[in-house]
This record gives C-alpha cells, structure tokens and sequence, in this order.
C-alpha cells in the first residue's frame, strides 16, 4: 500500500507514543500537526474566562464538555492551514466529537481518514506517566489525575474508537516497541517509504 491519507487521528491511551510518533510524522510528511493538549494548555495559561475554565478541568485531570471542546475547535480550525495533510492527536475523544470533525473535514474536502492506535497495557501507560510527570513536572501528571484519564479512556474512549473503525481505514500497532522501532511498524502501515 502507498500512503494516500490527507488526515492522521493518532489514538491510544495516554503515554502510548502517540504525541511523539505524531511529531514525527508531521515532520516526515509536512503535515500539519494538531496538538490538543498543547492547545489546551496554551488556553489554560491564557488570563481569561476560557483560559481559567479550561485550567480548572484539566489540572483536575478532567476532560472538556464536548460542547467546550468543540466551541474551541470551531475558533480554532479557521486557522488549519488549506492544501495540508493533518496530524490530530488528542480529538476526537468522544463520538460527538469524532461526527464534528470529521463532518467538519469532509466539508474541506478532506476524506482519505487513517486512524492510527498505539496499543499499550494500562501498567505500561502508568509507569510511562509517572515518568514523564517526574521529569516534565506536569500539573497534570498526579497519579490520581493520570488513573481518572486511564479509566476515561477505557470507558469513554475506546467504544468511540469503534466508530473511527467504521469511517477511517484503521492501523493498530504496539506500542511498547522502542520509539524508533514504532515509528518503523508505523511508517511500514501506513506505506510511507
């Protein structure tokens, strides 16, 4: 297979990889790479009303209305660049929001969707959170914080990803390989040469 695909969803439990192999990706295809949590931590930094709205739901390890959400996508998207292949990581969350954006991007005339899950084991993705919450210091990074996005995940995230089977081509890969040695099952998936 060659690679044909005009958007990314990277999916898969918090400290799978998936922001990193998502850099990647952007750099190697000139993609261009919605973030998410960066979005959102940029708003929570923000000295307004949505910026201290967003602080409070995310450094409680909490997860946005997807009528927030969505209200942050709509200002935001007017500025995704037209003509450039996406990288989101992060969205969809929850099917409200999967129906939005893809409704959204097929309206750009963006519909050659891949939906990439890093699959990782609950204790692999706690061990990997504690770590990069000790060496980044993320407010959001608590143990308790990092068990509540693990069980959300679990219940909310993954029945969702039933519908981006359906509607995306779909590529699930391990993510407890090396970081270069995923990036080289990925990049085999997707056809990238």
């Amino acid at each position: 297979m060659a690679f044909d695909f005009d958007v990314i969803f990277m999916a898969g439990p918090q400290g799978s990889g998936k922001g990193t192999q998502g850099k990647r990706l952007a750099a190697k295809l000139d993609f261009f790479l919605w973030d998410t949590g960066s979005v959102l931590r940029s708003i929570a930094a923000e000295d307004t009303p949505l910026g201290r709205e967003v602080a409070g739901i995310i450094n409680n390890g909490n997860f946005l209305s997807d009528e927030l959400l969505i209200e942050i996508l709509n200002d935001r998207f007017s500025s995704l660049p037209a003509g450039k292949g996406l990288i989101f990581d992060g969205v969809p969350r929850r099917m409200g929001q999967a129906e939005y954006i893809l409704k959204f991007l097929r309206e750009q005339h963006r519909s050659r969707f891949v939906t990439v899950y890093i699959d990782l084991p609950r204790e692999e993705s706690m061990k990997r959170l504690i770590l990069r919450a000790a060496i980044e210091g993320r407010a959001d990074d608590t143990p308790e914080a990092i068990g509540k996005r693990l069980q959300f995940f679990e219940d909310v995230i993954k029945p969702m990803m039933e519908y981006l089977k359906k509607e995306t081509t779909y590529i699930e890969i391990d993510g407890r390989p090396s970081i270069d040695e995923v990036e080289k099952t990925l990049d085999a998936a997707l056809g990238i040469q």
